[in-house]
């Protein structure tokens, strides 16, 4: 039987493609997520570590966090890729890119020198299809940052069907693929309770829209 790690974000498009995976019988060893240089949020989505936590908890599966800066980002991913091959005898490494080409081509580059296989189960799938399966699927998330087309008051809002001819009228991609926003899941059938989120204000840097998780 196959032994996965996922790449996780915390947000919605790694959950689905995690779900995806495992509903083809490959098991979950760890949850991997790179965070910022003192450890405190994460690289992709700003989450607080707190908040990973909680997600892998939910799921009683190890959180791999590992603080990098940029500069050191491909060795210390691919590093983590031996260290869990190693830890948990991983075979494949879930990734949740829908059809950025530049991606796939880093993540099985990474994966290959670390002698594993990378999964991309929701790859090329329609991007509004998906949103409506990953709703329909249970994935209750929530969108913690965005760019200045969609605007502060897009944060904080869960990803619903009402939000989707929204997000086309003002031009959004509707799975954010593009890095127009990002989520958090919040709930879905591979937690076994609701993650509590820390209480958050608003901040703008540059053209994007944050929320700023409070202690």
């Amino acid at each position: 039987m196959e032994k996965v790690a996922c790449s996780w974000s915390g947000g919605k498009d790694s959950c689905y493609a995690l779900m995806q995976t495992l509903q083809q019988g490959s098991v979950l060893t760890a949850l991997v997520n790179m965070m910022n240089e003192n450890g405190i949020i994460s690289r992709s989505h700003g989450l607080p570590l707190p908040v990973l936590q909680q997600q892998a908890t939910a799921m009683d599966i190890p959180l791999i966090a590992i603080p990098t800066s940029w500069a050191d980002y491909e060795k210390n991913f691919i590093d983590t890729l031996l260290n869990i091959k190693s830890r948990f005898g991983v075979d494949a490494m879930v990734f949740g890119d829908i059809d950025l080409q530049a991606h796939r081509d880093w993540e099985e580059m990474v994966c290959a020198k670390a002698a594993i296989q990378a999964r991309l189960p929701i790859w090329q799938k329609n991007r509004k299809e998906l949103v409506y399966e990953m709703l329909h699927k249970g994935i209750e998330a929530m969108i913690v940052s965005c760019n200045t087309v969609m605007g502060e008051d897009f944060l904080g809002l869960m990803i619903s069907e009402p939000l989707i001819p929204e997000l086309e009228k003002i031009g959004v991609d509707v799975c954010g693929e593009n890095g127009e926003f990002h989520t958090v899941v919040i709930d879905c059938p591979l937690f076994e309770n609701k993650i509590n989120l820390p209480a958050f204000h608003k901040i703008k840097h540059e053209e994007y829209w944050f929320l700023q998780w409070k202690d």
